[in-house]
């Protein structure tokens, strides 16, 4: 059956470009969720005020891949224990996030992060927010397939491509 998950983790270059290389992984959209405004643009969003998180909605087939399987993937893809930033990326749009889509998500959701903090994975304490999702803006259309467009971009070369390197060697058994 067909389902969506939507995680904020950062830029969202970073998470599409990792996810979309998934077996079961039908589509990965980066998009905007979690604030106020509507109909915000990537640069609205960027100056920080929108309250809205850069994110990924994935759409992903569940007889394929589980969204434990997604949540397993979205806690090794950054540092959940950095409140409102990733790196060098800062401010509340870069947050560490789940929007759920049910209450199953939620549940989910919630018992992994707690798994986590509890078997204290990360030194610091776990800061990602576990929301309901509202009303997701998809990004403006040069920001899908941003990576694979765009290989010679600094941020490309310095930031995406060691994580979507490190990501495909670690999981290299549910790729594509």
């Amino acid at each position: 059956m067909v389902k969506e998950a939507t995680f904020g983790a950062g830029c969202f270059w970073c998470i599409e470009a990792c996810y979309k290389e998934v077996q079961g992984i039908v589509s990965v959209t980066p998009g905007y969720t979690g604030g106020l405004k509507e109909n915000p643009t990537y640069e609205e969003v960027c100056q920080g005020n929108t309250g809205h998180a850069e994110v990924a909605r994935i759409v992903f087939d569940d007889e394929i891949i589980s969204f434990e399987e997604l949540l397993e993937l979205f806690w090794f893809l950054h540092d959940p224990t950095q409140l409102n930033r990733q790196g060098e990326d800062i401010g509340t749009q870069y947050r560490s996030v789940i929007f759920y889509h049910d209450e199953l998500q939620k549940a989910i959701s919630e018992k992994y992060k707690n798994k986590l903090e509890s078997e204290k994975v990360w030194e610091n304490t776990i800061v990602t927010e576990i929301s309901p999702i509202e009303k997701f803006y998809s990004a403006e259309e040069y920001h899908k397939d941003y990576f694979n467009r765009n290989p010679q971009n600094q941020y490309c070369t310095f930031v995406v491509r060691p994580k979507v390197e490190k990501f495909k060697k670690v999981f290299n058994d549910k790729l594509r």
